[in-house]
């Protein structure tokens, strides 16, 4: 029963259709357990909320099936807007986002233009933008983009993949441009030719990118929910003497907060990646298909 849910689930997320369908309705289907809001307002008002017990948080105007040049350049103006939100309101936030959104399928100049412009906004304000990594066809590509960038800005960082097979070479490469790397297991369903299929492998090899990362002094996102990855996270820099300041743990909004909040009161840092925006339908559903509880809260409330 769980492994047919996931399947829908991860097989919605990947609907344009359900995801025009959804933009009709108010956040729906448990959505608003991870999803901030529709507005910027209303994210920004989640972020004050974080901050004030001590988290940070990473903002991500959602918007992934993105077909005409125009929907790309509005992606850009909301990416923008919300650099502006986070300045203006002073709440303590960085930029996430997907290159799909900006056009990367459609014009990868016009993408680069327009990431160029959404870094340079987040320079003058001090910021820091993240790319988010989306499924393996789009890793590469990604990570060209990325590379360009660097070239002229040190404000913008990128996600890997600890499912991929070709994650620690990816880790090794970026080292030379010492890459703040934001480090994952995955979300995305993809072929064991590409990727570790077995969860036990995935864990090691998260084990190892963590450890690799750490050791070549760069600074490490830890995107995880796994206390077993926590703990190995603490005491690999309590051994190692890695200071806190060159890592930090990122959680989702809405999962495992009493873990955000005790890890807080230990003295790590702590960044909540808080999605907001209409297109909130795709996000949600890889929410639902990553873990069984996930699905089981939404059956629960679904007709409340």
């Amino acid at each position: 029963m769980e492994t047919m849910l996931r399947n829908v689930f991860q097989s919605l997320a990947k609907n344009p259709s359900a995801n025009r369908m959804a933009k009709k309705y108010g956040l729906r289907f448990g959505a608003k357990r991870f999803v901030a809001g529709v507005t910027i307002e209303e994210a920004i008002q989640a972020v004050r909320q974080l901050n004030l017990d001590g988290r940070l948080a990473t903002l991500d105007h959602l918007g992934e099936f993105i077909s005409t040049r125009e929907e790309a350049l509005e992606s850009l103006q909301m990416c923008l807007a919300t650099l502006d939100a986070v300045h203006s309101s002073g709440v303590q936030s960085n930029l996430s986002l997907k290159l799909t959104s900006l056009g990367l399928d459609l014009d990868r100049q016009l993408c680069l233009d327009n990431m160029r412009q959404i870094v340079e906004r987040a320079r003058s304000y001090g910021n820091f933008v993240r790319i988010d990594m989306e499924d393996y066809s789009h890793c590469q590509p990604a990570l060209d983009v990325y590379r360009e960038l660097r070239q002229s800005f040190d404000n913008v960082g990128i996600v890997l993949q600890a499912y991929l097979f070709r994650t620690s070479e990816d880790v090794e490469q970026l080292n030379a441009l010492h890459a703040n790397l934001r480090l994952v297991k995955g979300a995305y369903k993809e072929p064991a030719t590409v990727a570790f299929p077995a969860k036990e492998d995935v864990d090691t090899n998260y084990r190892s990118i963590i450890l690799q990362h750490l050791r070549n002094g760069n600074y490490t996102a830890i995107a995880t929910h796994d206390e077993t990855i926590v703990r190995f996270v603490k005491e690999t820099v309590s051994e190692r003497g890695i200071p806190l300041e060159q890592f930090e743990f990122q959680m989702l909004y809405g999962i495992c907060e009493d873990l955000q909040k005790r890890l807080v009161q230990e003295g790590y840092k702590v960044r909540v990646y808080v999605p907001y925006g209409r297109d909130w339908f795709g996000y949600n559903m890889r929410r639902l298909a990553e873990r069984p509880a996930n699905v089981w809260f939404v059956m629960k409330n679904l007709f409340r």
